[in-house]
């Protein structure tokens, strides 16, 4: 997006990239609670958008760490106890929609996992460091993981034990999953489930979010926020 550029904060219509990643799961029935994690220096304005969009199952705001994976576990511990299911998803993708989100979920109560994932339509190339072709790959059983990615929370706990314990570095969560020899099932996501990561990105998420979908917040009651790691004793 640009050298000093925080996209969680661009604008999608009137409202932040966040706020609407935010809304998806907030408007979501079978989402209970929200940890948001996020760099410590970013604390407040999240804050901030929190209270300017009313989402209230936004329970904790928790600062992350060096890389993906400290930043997954630090939100992990910081869950509430009697979590029997953890969705794990990116800021940056907002056009989640409500029913791809209840089919990982549903994915996990049969399966112990659901996995956001897109079937490849392109041709894939095995290039070598000059640009030349070395090998046209199979696409058949090849898909694109995206988030959001859901585990039973004693499998996801497991899992990212095993990675700290290790030492070991993984780029998502299914990853950490596989590190124990546990299988992991995926769930077809739609094209639409985009990443915004470039300035295209901005523009087709502008298109595929309806403008109304953020003034929506204001019709929702005002709630309770929790931010810090006392939340146990007051989550109800």
């Amino acid at each position: 997006m640009g050298k000093g550029v925080d996209k969680l904060f661009l604008k999608l219509g009137k409202a932040p990239i966040i706020a609407h990643t935010l809304m998806k799961f907030q408007n979501c029935q079978a989402v209970k609670h929200i940890n948001l994690v996020v760099r410590a220096d970013a604390r407040g304005d999240f804050q901030a958008v929190i209270r300017d969009y009313r989402i209230s199952k936004v329970r904790q705001v928790v600062v992350g760490g060096a890389e993906r994976q400290n930043s997954v576990w630090n939100g992990l511990q910081a869950l509430p106890k009697g979590v029997d299911i953890v969705l794990i998803h990116d800021g940056a993708r907002p056009c989640v929609s409500d029913a791809l989100i209840n089919q990982t979920i549903q994915s996990v109560r049969e399966f112990g996992s659901g996995i956001a994932a897109c079937k490849l339509a392109d041709t894939i190339k095995e290039v070598d460091e000059e640009g030349r072709i070395l090998s046209t790959v199979p696409r058949d059983r090849l898909w694109a993981v995206q988030t959001p990615q859901a585990f039973r929370y004693d499998l996801i706990m497991r899992a990212y034990r095993a990675v700290i314990e290790r030492g070991a570095r993984v780029t998502d969560d299914a990853s950490a999953v596989e590190l124990l020899g546990e299988p992991v099932h995926i769930v077809e996501s739609p094209p639409t489930n985009i990443k915004v990561t470039t300035p295209a990105d901005l523009s087709i998420a502008g298109v595929l979010l309806p403008a109304e979908l953020i003034v929506q917040s204001a019709t929702v009651p005002t709630g309770t926020f929790y931010f810090g790691r006392d939340i146990e004793k007051d989550f109800r």
